[in-house]
């Protein structure tokens, strides 16, 4: 396919999201269907404990929190109301009936001494008269779930009970129909890795806080399970159907040895509610890991690919791509192999990070996308999207909103342009070399984009300052002088149009040369602005001056040419490490394990205004990016690699 240098993508798209994002950022959602009259609400709080309320047209949060006070038995008037991004202050008619909402401490208010959000054992038993399992939020596309759950609902009433799943990191559940059979994978929000009633014993976190992803907060992977399902239309990456559930059984798991034990150390049987991500259990023969790739179909393979990318997925590994053998016939993507992809529990982080693709290096994802796959990623809408999230999932944060227009744009343009799905993945890919991080490609044009638009802001905010002296100034240059401000609009990075006058990637670089050929005057004043991830010196904007020492000595087309060979190893150890056998070790502190992933940019932070400023900016760039990303690859020698002798 020929490349497009003046991509069709390149429309309004920036404009579109900055304003249907208007008035909906950083806790000002705007919810088209006011609730009126009664509503249930489900609080959890921090230690995963559920509790469902009633609340009329007269309830505030003062009033929800004096009854969960009652609930509870310690004070809650210093405690946070969350729903998602918005900290509810006293109104309560940004949140809908059957919403989830989060109630936690102040950090400034714990202490060793403060007691625990945890019911009494009376109210521990008593509190929820619904029924065993219920859809939370939006049902409109629940309608695959919902049979699945009535057949669940009676098994459990004549003694069916759910199974537990002893594999992997977080509490897992087979719920199963009147005859025994599975069909569905339930996982509570409350015993995900860290979470405070995991029983693998990963624990030490409170729900809210940084999880096994730092930008995924323990509690949230259920909402990103069934925003993933939400977000693959038609099935046309065949994630199963998952909903989010109010979920009432005594299987479940609380680290409480007050509620798990009579005094004679005898396990007692109590009714929890729970909120869970429920998915349909889809039977298979095995996952990718037991089977060699080159039988997977190829349309399987870019379609998977295609949700990650949009998602950010930062954890596909093998192991949840499940394997189903067509023993006649051949399957909905061609071969006699079925893929269907789960646990989508890490995608669509509050900002950008390493993310892990398994089939980046698989021929299936060097070969180009089929006239289908193109259509399909020209229809994608990232405007539309976050939209439906909003409606659908409205606990979502719009930070992970953000990850998902970004990336959907990112695939767009690269698609439009030719790229095949192998180089867009490794675009989006972190190098590591010498135990360090390196940024991706992505991130690097990110870095750029955001040093525009701080510049911007700054030039526009001088300007405004120094009016007079401004006005002065152009009454008396000269020429020259003209020449010379006219170069310095350049270094900006834009000319009289706004446009680039020369590879945008290439300034970043030179940057990093000048601050390393100066960096024993200016060690002296760089102070580190840990928030964005960036470095500032003397006034000057956010830039990289101290990503990594290695970075300053390469070139962006060098950086790309390394291997993932230490990235793979690094996903491949630490999953090993995390995966090793679990039974009967004792809680482990989440300080422990998991060394923090690096931030080079962030994107939840800029208003509306620099958000739309970011987009449009940040589609300007694409086009040089992916000339280098083309010129690389086809400059690079092709070396036979396993399988690639395959025919597909």
């Amino acid at each position: 396919m020929t490349p497009n240098l003046d991509s069709p993508v390149q429309t309004q798209m920036a404009v579109a999201v900055l304003h249907s994002s208007s008035g909906d950022f950083c806790g000002n959602r705007v919810c088209d269907a006011k609730p009126v009259g009664k509503r249930r609400v489900f609080v959890q709080t921090e230690t995963g404990c559920v509790h469902v309320l009633q609340l009329d047209r007269r309830d505030n949060v003062h009033t929800v929190k004096r009854k969960l006070q009652i609930v509870l038995n310690v004070p809650t008037e210093e405690s946070s109301l969350t729903f998602g991004d918005l900290e509810l202050k006293n109104d309560l008619s940004a949140v809908r009936s059957d919403s989830p909402l989060l109630l936690t401490r102040n950090s400034m208010h714990r202490s060793c001494s403060t007691p625990c959000l945890s019911p009494t054992m009376k109210d521990f038993e008593q509190r929820d008269f619904g029924g065993p399992i219920e859809i939370l939020g939006c049902s409109s596309c629940c309608a695959r779930t919902k049979q699945l759950i009535k057949d669940a609902a009676k098994a459990i009433k004549i003694g069916i009970d759910p199974v537990p799943i002893h594999n992997g990191l977080g509490g897992a559940y087979y719920f199963r129909n009147k005859k025994g059979d599975k069909i569905a994978i339930v996982k509570p929000t409350d015993e995900e890795p860290f979470a405070p009633n995991n029983p693998k014993g990963f624990v030490g976190r409170a729900l809210g806080q940084p999880g096994l992803k730092r930008s995924v907060r323990v509690g949230e992977t259920g909402f990103r399970e069934v925003a993933a399902y939400l977000l693959d239309y038609g099935n046309f990456a065949n994630v199963p159907p998952t909903s989010l559930v109010k979920i009432t059984h005594s299987v479940f798991h609380v680290n409480n040895e007050m509620n798990n034990s009579n005094w004679n150390g005898v396990r007692k049987q109590r009714v929890i509610s729970k909120i869970a991500s429920f998915q349909q259990f889809m039977p298979h023969d095995f996952d990718a890991s037991d089977h060699g790739t080159s039988s997977f179909p190829v349309a399987g393979i870019h379609r998977i690919g295609i949700l990650d990318i949009r998602i950010f997925n930062t954890d596909r590994h093998a192991g949840n791509l499940l394997v189903r053998k067509i023993e006649n016939g051949v399957g909905r993507f061609g071969g006699r192999m079925e893929l269907i992809p789960i646990d989508h529990g890490l995608c669509l982080p509050e900002g950008l990070e390493d993310p892990y693709f398994e089939w980046i290096h698989w021929p299936q994802a060097s070969v180009p996308f089929s006239e289908d796959e193109l259509e399909y990623i020209a229809n994608l809408d990232p405007v539309k999207d976050c939209d439906m999230l909003r409606m659908e999932l409205p606990m979502i944060r719009e930070a992970c909103l953000r990850v998902l227009v970004l990336c959907t744009i990112f695939l767009k343009e690269a698609a439009a342009f030719g790229l095949c799905l192998s180089e867009i993945g490794k675009m989006m890919s972190r190098e590591f070399s010498e135990m360090e991080e390196e940024p991706s490609e992505l991130e690097v044009i990110c870095m750029e984009v955001r040093k525009f638009v701080e510049e911007r802001e700054v030039f526009s905010l001088n300007s405004d300052l120094k009016e007079e002296d401004t006005f002065q100034f152009l009454m008396e240059y000269n020429e020259e002088d003209q020449h010379i401000m006219y170069n310095s609009l350049q270094s900006f990075g834009c000319g009289l149009t706004g446009g680039c006058s020369r590879n945008p990637l290439s300034k970043l670089e030179e940057s990093i040369e000048e601050d390393d050929e100066d960096s024993d005057e200016e060690n002296k004043n760089i102070t580190v602005a840990e928030s964005n991830g960036f470095s500032s010196h003397q006034g000057k904007l956010p830039y990289t001056a101290n990503l990594s020492a290695s970075l300053k000595s390469i070139s962006l087309n060098e950086k790309a040419q390394r291997n993932k060979v230490g990235a793979y190893n690094r996903n491949t150890a630490l999953r090993k490490v995390i995966n090793r056998d679990t039974v009967g070790v004792k809680s482990r502190s989440a300080e422990e394990k998991l060394p923090s992933s690096t931030s080079f940019v962030k994107l939840s932070d800029m208003d509306e205004e620099q958000w739309g400023a970011f987009l449009e900016h940040f589609q300007e760039l694409l086009s040089n990016a992916f000339c280098n990303r083309k010129s690389l690859t086809s400059s690079q020698k092709q070396k036979q690699r396993l399988g690639t002798s395959c025919q597909f």
